[in-house]
């Protein structure tokens, strides 16, 4: 998409999950968030600008499609979660829960009906800088959105503030429904994986470092893990075995499968690599 947006900047961007049809049935999409607030659409096949919403008042930092398409969830500096309607551009919600805290993650995955004993298609996850996660169930269709979950991890004093700290960080384990995988600065550096059916932290993995970067693969069990020391680590769950590979010149701030998990993105400061996932 060749587009450009005066005087400001992009914060965060997530690609439209194709539809379930054949390829090229319908357009591609990409929405954008910025730092005036904004959130605009576009189309990947026509190259312009098909929607701007303006649901924040503040800088946008996360930013996700629900898994049909058809919400738009997005996450400001100032901790509130918008859901906006593409089709219209209208705000369906505004959810205040991690108000005053930076939204760093948001994300959408699809649940059985009646999982957890209440209505809705749809489970999604907020995470915001205070080491809280949220976790909804929503049914878009009849406007219904309710929270299932309210995770809170204990941390020692920060050295310089929440700034300088490291992400907090979860997503959405693919291989065991109803679990969700946490990093973040904390009492000891580590990856958490939190069962939504336990109420409980069932599985813990020792990390060398704080992380600063969390991928999960969708289609092995696979766990990418990036680090500020200029380090990726790939984990084997549930044997935890782990291969660690340079070659970043900073911060590895980005990590991400590739839907058929045989391919990994990798992003630091000026280098952005492509791994290649092989058979041992």
């Amino acid at each position: 998409v060749s587009a450009l947006v005066a005087l400001q900047s992009c914060q965060c961007l997530a690609w439209k999950p194709h539809p379930v049809v054949a390829w090229g049935a319908e357009s591609q999409h990409v929405v954008a968030g910025y730092s005036d607030g904004t959130i605009r659409v576009f189309s990947i096949s026509r190259t312009e600008m098909e929607l701007k919403m303006h649901p924040h008042a503040v800088a946008l930092t996360a930013i996700a499609y629900s898994t049909d398409g058809e919400m738009i969830l997005s996450g400001g500096k100032d901790g509130l979660v918008v859901v906006s309607s593409p089709r219209t551009g209208m705000t369906i919600h505004i959810l205040a829960e991690h108000k005053g805290s930076p939204i760093t993650v948001l994300q959408c995955t699809r649940k059985q009906y009646r999982d957890f004993g209440v209505e809705g298609g749809e489970l999604w996850l907020a995470t915001s800088s205070d080491r809280r996660v949220s976790v909804w169930a929503s049914d878009w269709l009849k406007d219904k959105c309710e929270l299932l979950d309210w995770l809170s991890f204990p941390a020692p004093a920060g050295p310089e503030g929440l700034g300088s700290l490291p992400p907090s960080l979860a997503a959405f384990c693919p291989w065991e429904p109803g679990t969700l995988v946490y990093v973040g600065f904390g009492m000891q550096k580590e990856a958490l994986f939190y069962s939504l059916h336990k109420k409980q932290v069932v599985e813990k993995i020792s990390l060398p470092y704080f992380a600063t970067s969390l991928s999960l693969s969708p289609a092995a069990r696979f766990m990418a893990v990036g680090f500020s020391e200029q380090l990726l680590r790939l984990l084997s769950c549930p044997s935890s075995e782990a291969q660690d590979y340079a070659g970043h010149d900073d911060t590895v701030h980005l990590c991400r499968f590739a839907p058929s998990g045989r391919r990994l993105l990798t992003a630091s400061h000026s280098a952005v690599l492509l791994w290649e996932l092989t058979a041992s």
